[in-house]
């Protein structure tokens, strides 16, 4: 497990929770399954935003397992999006830690989530423009 530097969260909070009993591996640690789906979830959220609509996960990738995560930590997911074609999207995902719910944050999980937004039939669809960041509403 490599130690990470980065002090802050890259990204917008999408997804928080709390580790329970139930989300652990045999030697008690959080399973990284679960994590791995937390991501898929907050990623999947702020793809819906992007698409404006239906989108669907297409690949993962650079997937890190920095710590382990305990019961009790709370867990929360960021992302950032880092690229944008024609009909898919990528997103920097995070996942950070407050260790039992009040100690220090920090990085667990690290990946590249590819969404591909898509039509009520399954098919890819082209996304639109996004709007600037700092256009008025």
């Amino acid at each position: 497990m490599a130690e990470d530097s980065a002090e802050t969260p890259r990204g917008d909070l999408a997804y928080r929770t709390m580790a329970m009993p139930a989300d652990t591996n045999p030697n008690g640690d959080i399973f990284g399954g679960w994590i791995m789906g937390l991501m898929d979830l907050a990623g999947g959220m702020s793809a819906r935003q992007v698409a404006q609509g239906r989108a669907v996960t297409a690949s993962v990738g650079h997937l890190n397992f920095l710590h382990p995560v305990k019961v009790g930590d709370a867990v929360c997911c960021y992302t950032k999006l880092l690229r944008q074609g024609r009909t898919s999207f990528t997103f920097a995902i995070e996942t950070w830690v407050v260790r039992g719910g009040y100690g220090k944050r920090f990085k667990v999980t690290a990946a590249e989530f590819t969404f591909v937004a898509v039509d009520a039939a399954g098919r890819p669809r082209p996304l639109q423009p996004l709007p600037a960041l700092d256009a008025a509403p």
